[in-house]
């Protein structure tokens, strides 16, 4: 599947300002009132090979976890915050570092906040860590790599400003701290989205149909994503 944009819903269609001079006044102070409910929250497709890149992230920032939930948890330093319910803006000091980054793709708080508020997303369960972090590698200019299957040294140098684990085409981190070597990303992530790819290949028993989701529920909105 080729990169798509993001969903939206439908926006809800008003009188126009070149029709509400003929509006009744009781009719124009109605409209006036209405409450419009929030924007839906942007959603992005999770493909295999946008999710081969995503666990690649989470290799080479120690949240892989061999794929369990449990590396969404993961603070700076290998702590686990006690839940998911927000960002824990906590600073870690390990060694020579110190950092507030945690989750599945180590969020700095200034970035959660950043892309939580672009996206409408709430708490900071696994779905909504995954949104954030597409979200991240569209504003790197990366998204259009990643839809094409193959993790270069150029896709991993776009990626570095974000990951520090990510090598730049020098091989170093953008930030000089530890980095992953390219060599083991690669493997890694092509060895990643052979078996999503493969498991996507293989017959699934039919699922019973499940009501539409309302535009305003993320979270049914993400469970329906991950069902796909």
């Amino acid at each position: 599947m080729n990169a798509a944009a993001p969903l939206d819903g439908e926006a809800l269609q008003l009188p126009s300002p070149a029709n509400e001079a003929s509006t009744a006044p009781e009719q124009r102070v109605a409209f006036s009132s209405v409450l419009l409910p929030p924007p839906a929250p942007r959603l992005y497709a999770i493909t295999p090979e946008r999710r081969a890149l995503l666990n690649t992230i989470r290799y080479a920032e120690g949240t892989w976890a061999d794929g369990d939930d449990i590396g969404y948890r993961i603070m700076f330093g290998g702590g686990l915050m006690p839940d998911l319910e927000r960002h824990p803006d906590r600073v870690i000091r390990r060694s020579r570092y110190a950092s507030a980054a945690a989750g599945a793709y180590q969020f700095m708080p200034f970035t959660w906040r950043m892309v939580s508020q672009a996206l409408g997303l709430e708490r900071f369960g696994p779905q909504v860590q995954d949104q954030a972090a597409i979200f991240l590698i569209q504003r790197r200019g990366a998204l259009a790599l990643a839809d094409q299957g193959q993790f270069t040294p150029y896709l991993a140098h776009r990626l570095a400003p974000e990951w520090a684990s990510f090598p730049t085409l020098a091989g170093r981190s953008f930030y000089g701290q530890p980095v992953k070597r390219f060599h083991d990303l690669r493997r890694f992530y092509e060895q990643n989205l052979a078996q999503l790819r493969a498991a996507m290949a293989a017959p699934v028993a039919a699922e019973p149909a499940l009501p539409a989701c309302e535009a305003s529920d993320l979270r049914c909105r993400l469970e329906a994503l991950d069902r796909l």
